[in-house]
């Protein structure tokens, strides 16, 4: 594949033609030629670079592992270059110094000598193309900034910071007109690609450091997803501390739709390696999971101290038992007392999860009874020595102690500990004594494993604090196999030393262990990896963060131990209210340096249509930040009766070829490939060019309904239909 421009990088329509004087594009030319031929020379010599390292063998540990990595950095840089091309490119900057024009891209790039064709639109220097302003113009002459169909430049305007710096730029002059021109274009089901075209606001909370929880306040259309898709990807170029080795990046999503929506977004940036997923998508039980139907049972389940009784409840399964216990071997027996229960079950390290920690009990139990056995065996006289491995062999095969320990300390199903908890009523009061009797009664359900999405969080926590039940018989199968490898291999090599004759005896090596392990395939018995949603996360991004509860917050407090977070929302599309400040919230649940950026300005949503939308929010939520549009789009709000709904998609499809629509409230539409069918709750975080709601006053009265129907309203980029009946 190549990318060397053999005729104009400029493709410009005729009505633009002033713009394609070689006084304004010519520098451009070379400069696309020369980025043209550095991309041909990458993109040859990363795949040469990429087939060798898949050429080579992949070791063991972290050998095998650094080679993953790099065959993944690789095929990501060249996925990269091979997707965008000459659009790589955003735009140009002109220092007011005289100094020499910077080009802006979605990476870095250099030529064969060295010399910065692209400078990554995360780094220090490329700052002033975003946040540049009349204001305050960060050293800049003007700026340029492309638009890109099919790799080539079909349109692109010239913003001038300098009194005197008009000359020359008549033909492309038009402040703003790139960003407004891009806030018209048409929707597609992917979220649109607005780098180039990100504000001086935006920009400003996307390059705010990383420590700390960071609060992205902002009504709809002031940008807040594309603040925190752009915040990730240029914490991960600027935050070294956020790598995957230290942990990398969480985004939490409101639900699969929207991931669907921005997943385009992150690869776009150059960042391939950001987990996204949903609330749900944390614990295997989610995907089944219903909606709470029971409002007193959801408000229960949504404190994190629910979830803290996860701890008290697991507790009871690690009380050391009281009585002794007679051991017998063929060595002799041997006292087990009530304080030798208690200093085994007090070994394993704070932390370490119930069934891990059932391992580290075990082997210290046995410890204890070989010191004693041997202690005993050497104040008796005339006892021969048994060694002390054949000791521990006898007692872990008695078949009492075995029975005894399962009792004391029982592999746990950290789902059976959710259910008794619903079934059980002594054991949630035990748990949870701060309970009523009225609310444990409430809590008690019938069939307990019928999860609900308000269990997740406890099930998360059960399992956290247990551990999986299957990765203990997992390793313990592991650890089976790789002694019985072990044994073969003495064999062997017991075999090989006893026929060796050569002068060197050089067979006998393989007696030394680390040879022994060498040999022994790990990789062939290696366990299944572990959950790559479970963490802990350097940092985590969560959009949509006002409808996450006390109880949900706790999940993902649970895999960021730093505690730095990017947390996008707004109080006024809490469809359960929202009365409290962002700290006030932040630091209840458990985030203890909370800062919080907002943003005011409405990018998205034409004024005609927060002229309507306005009243609806603020008649249950005076006080909420409603933010103020930037631009008119021409068209009012049409309000029309529900059986024109197949008129009015069909109309705005014949006048408008490109585009997407979303009908809202009527569950038994159809959609098609142009026009979506949702919930108010499911089109949240969304945005289409036409939206058609149908009977909002069906959504409800109170905030819950009020939230909905705003929140419908301001899914539309053009135009708003509203059919009642």
């Amino acid at each position: 594949m190549t990318h060397r421009a053999t005729t104009s990088a400029f493709a410009l329509p005729d009505h633009l033609v002033a713009k394609a004087d070689p006084a304004l594009v010519a520098d451009d030319e070379q400069h696309f030629a020369a980025i043209s031929e550095s991309l041909d020379r990458s993109i040859s010599d990363l795949t040469e670079r990429l087939d060798r390292a898949r050429r080579e063998a992949g070791g063991h540990g972290q050998a095998a592992l650094d080679r993953d990595q790099e065959v993944h950095r690789l095929t990501a840089r060249l996925r990269t270059l091979r997707r965008f091309g000459l659009d790589l490119c955003l735009g140009h900057m002109v220092p007011a110094d005289g100094s020499e024009r910077v080009y802006v891209g979605r990476i870095g790039m250099s030529d064969a000598t060295g010399r910065r064709l692209l400078v990554d639109w995360r780094s220090p220097a490329a700052e002033p193309f975003f946040g540049a302003t009349h204001a305050d113009p960060m050293g800049l002459a003007s700026r340029r900034r492309y638009r890109w169909t099919l790799g080539r430049v079909t349109d692109y305007w010239d913003e001038v910071f300098a009194a005197d710096g008009f000359t020359g730029h008549e033909a492309a002059l038009d402040d703003q007109s790139a960003f407004i021109a891009e806030l018209g274009a048409s929707r597609s089901p992917r979220m649109r690609d607005v780098l180039g075209t990100i504000q001086a606001d935006q920009d400003a909370i996307i390059r705010a450091g990383s420590r700390g929880a960071l609060v992205v306040d902002g009504g709809p259309g002031t940008g807040k997803t594309v603040v925190a898709l752009h915040r990730t990807a240029y914490l991960l170029y600027s935050d070294p501390r956020l790598g995957d080795r230290r942990g990398g990046v969480l985004f939490v999503g409101p639900h699969q739709p929207y991931l669907a929506y921005v997943g385009d977004v992150l690869p776009s940036l150059g960042e391939e390696g950001v987990r996204t997923c949903t609330v749900r998508d944390l614990v295997p039980e989610g995907a089944a999971a219903l909606a709470e139907t029971d409002p007193d049972v959801a408000r229960l389940k949504s404190s994190a101290a629910l979830v803290a009784a996860i701890e008290p409840a697991v507790r009871v399964y690690e009380e050391p038992p009281g009585e002794g216990l007679d051991v017998e071997t063929e060595y002799g027996d041997v006292r087990l007392g009530a304080a030798d229960w208690a200093e085994a079950f007090g070994a394993p390290d704070p932390g370490t999860p119930h069934n891990e920690a059932r391992g580290q009990v075990w082997a210290e139990l046995l410890t204890i009874l070989v010191d004693k056995h041997l202690a005993d065996h050497h104040e008796a006289e005339g006892d021969e020595d048994v060694p002390a491995d054949q000791v521990r062999r006898a007692l872990a095969r008695n078949r009492d102690l075995a029975t005894a320990f399962d009792k004391a300390w029982p592999l746990l199903d950290p789902t059976e500990v959710v259910e008794d908890l619903w079934s059980v009523p002594a054991y949630l009061r035990h748990s949870a004594p701060w309970l009523g009797g009225d609310e444990v009664r409430t809590l008690q359900r019938a069939s307990p494993r019928e999860w609900t999405v308000s269990d997740l969080p406890l099930l998360d926590a059960a399992r956290l604090r247990v551990g999986d039940p299957d990765a203990v018989r997992r390793e313990r199968r592991r650890q089976t196999e790789l002694a019985a490898q072990r044994e073969e291999m003495a064999r062997v090599v017991d075999h090989l030393v006893a026929d060796d004759d050569s002068e060197m005896r050089v067979m006998s090596m393989l007696r030394v262990e680390d040879a022994q392990s060498v040999i022994v395939d790990q990789a062939a018995v290696r366990g299944a990896d572990p959950d790559a949603l479970a963490g802990p996360f350097a940092h985590v991004v969560v959009d949509e963060a006002q409808e996450l509860t006390d109880a949900e917050w706790q999940m993902l407090l649970a895999r960021c131990p730093s505690r730095s977070f990017t947390i996008v929302g707004d109080r006024a599309q809490a469809r359960h209210g929202f009365a409290e400040s962002w700290q006030e919230r932040l630091e209840r649940v458990g985030l203890d340096r909370v800062e919080v950026a907002s943003l005011t300005l409405n990018y998205r949503t034409p004024t005609e249509i927060m002229a309507e939308a306005q009243p609806v929010i603020r008649a249950a939520l005076p006080d909420a930040n409603v933010p103020r549009s930037v631009r008119s789009g021409g068209i009012p709000v049409v309000h029309r009766p529900v059986a024109d709904l197949d008129e009015a998609l069909e109309s705005w499809l014949a006048q408008h070829p490109d585009g997407t629509a979303c009908v809202i409230g009527d569950p038994g539409f159809v959609p098609t490939a142009r026009v979506r069918s949702a919930t108010p709750e499911l089109a949240k975080g969304l945005e289409f060019d036409l939206v058609v709601l149908v009977e909002p006053e069906s959504f409800g009265p109170g905030v819950r309904g009020a939230v909905d129907r705003y929140v419908a309203m301001t899914r539309a980029t053009r135009q708003l239909v509203i059919l009642a009946g």
